[in-house]
């Protein structure tokens, strides 16, 4: 039979040999703690305790971040955009805030369960539980960072409970291994400030040392340049003072710019109630327990239901008494209302610079006028014997037209003429110097 010229012949199938798996690896011995790619703090290395600083591989838009906890535990992490937003439970455009573009922006903002800050160098995300510090490692972080090392541990934190124990005059935890709030926990939160105040106390006392400093050197530095351009007003005295008062116009704006978050905070009772982390953590974290001890309160005995609900109860008013009330914004208020009052007193130094600056120009521009003035009373004197000249320059003309003239044929009358003439000429310009000093238009 023969062979169309569509038909297509199926190639005989090649099967390709299998191969064989590579057994595993054996197993790497486990590396001590400081290994390559974990570092720790040169304080934590000596002492043997403390927490290790990791850093992960860096990835196509990730930053870098430093995180604290309660304990005062930090790592070094590079995260991305949507994992800070989906770690942290904030929105998009709140780390616009923190970029580059606001970079001298003074933002305090309070979400669900974060509250944003963003005041000067200082660019962080805090949470009830931890802090997120954005570029740690610049120059002027490294003191924030290094305040809240020194302060953060040996802080009041809530205890970690496990499975159900029913002991009596403890708390009962739930199933799961939850962050539960316990009695002596809420006697310690009434003695201090929440960890989030904690943080924003250390983050506003680092700005406030920061803008202070900058004044004090700007004072040290401004007093001398506007001392020499009152002695001598030159060219090089008046370009010092014109970059000093441009420096202090750009750092009174960055002042103005945190004391006006602060009293926007101070004048608005709600927003200052959203920044209370701690207190709503703690409230939903009552709230969980309330739910799941509801279902799990058929299976305890009588007892132990007794006990649970005593100490549940017990814990509840604590916590209420101090987180309860929504209104009650009395510990940031204070907080706020001391460094709005330091940054109140910065700001008066830089208005007391300014206002030298002022009067120091304002007594350049004196001297200033008071030689425009000198230079104008010579131009005058100079014009008035200029005139006086010009009359005997005119008289000096007139003769000279060769006119018949019944003086050319008297003999030695020239002098005498010249000498009358000339005195003439003196005598009118101090009779118009006379009147112009009884005007007055002539200093004394």
């Amino acid at each position: 039979m023969g062979k169309s010229p569509f038909s297509f012949r199926r190639p005989a199938s090649r099967r390709r040999p299998k191969k064989t798996a590579a057994p595993p690896p054996p197993p790497s011995p486990p590396q001590p703690p400081y290994a390559a790619g974990v570092t720790a703090s040169p304080e934590t290395a000596a002492a043997g305790v403390g927490a290790l600083t990791k850093v992960k591989k860096k990835t196509g838009g990730a930053r870098l971040w430093m995180r604290f906890d309660r304990s005062g535990r930090s790592e070094l992490v590079e995260w991305e955009k949507n994992a800070i937003i989906h770690h942290a439970g904030i929105p998009a455009r709140d780390l616009r805030i923190l970029g580059p573009v606001f970079s001298h922006s003074s933002n305090i903002l309070a979400r669900e369960k974060a509250m944003v800050v963003n005041l000067e160098f200082i660019k962080a995300i805090v949470t009830a539980e931890e802090v997120l510090l954005l570029d740690p490692l610049r120059q002027e972080v490294l003191p924030f960072v290094e305040q809240l090392r020194q302060q953060l541990p040996g802080k009041s934190q809530p205890k970690l409970l496990g499975a159900v124990e029913e002991q009596e005059g403890e708390m009962q935890g739930s199933n799961g291994r939850q962050w539960l709030p316990t009695p002596e926990m809420a006697e310690g939160l009434q003695s201090e400030l929440p960890f989030e105040f904690q943080v924003l106390e250390i983050a506003l006392e680092a700005v406030c040392t920061y803008l202070d400093s900058s004044v004090a050197d700007l004072e040290r530095g401004a007093y001398p340049v506007l001392d020499e351009l009152a002695r001598n007003v030159s060219t090089k005295n008046l370009e010092h003072v014109r970059s000093l008062k441009s420096n202090l116009t750009r750092l009174l704006a960055r002042v103005q710019k945190v004391r006006d978050e602060i009293e926007h905070l101070l004048d608005d009772n709600e927003d200052m109630a959203q920044l209370y982390l701690t207190r709503k953590w703690l409230l939903n974290q009552q709230f969980d327990e309330a739910q799941l001890g509801a279902t799990t309160s058929n299976n305890l005995p009588n007892s132990a239901r007794s006990v649970r609900q005593l100490s549940s109860n017990r814990s509840e008013s604590l916590v209420t008494s101090h987180y309860g009330d929504d209104n009650d914004v009395e510990d940031l208020e204070m907080l706020l209302d001391a460094y709005f009052m330091q940054l109140d007193g910065t700001r008066n130094k830089i208005l007391s610079v300014r206002e030298y600056i002022d009067d120091t120009e304002d007594y350049v521009n004196i001297q200033l006028d008071n030689h425009r003035n000198e230079l104008i009373q010579l131009q005058l004197t100079l014009t008035i014997a200029s005139f006086a000249i010009a009359i005997e320059t005119l008289i000096a003309g007139v003769f000279g037209m060769n006119i018949p003239c019944k003086l050319y044929s008297i003999d030695g009358i020239f002098w005498p003429f010249v000498w009358i003439t000339s005195a003439a000429c003196v005598l009118l310009f101090f009779l118009i110097l006379a009147y112009a000093r009884w005007k007055k238009l002539l200093g004394s």
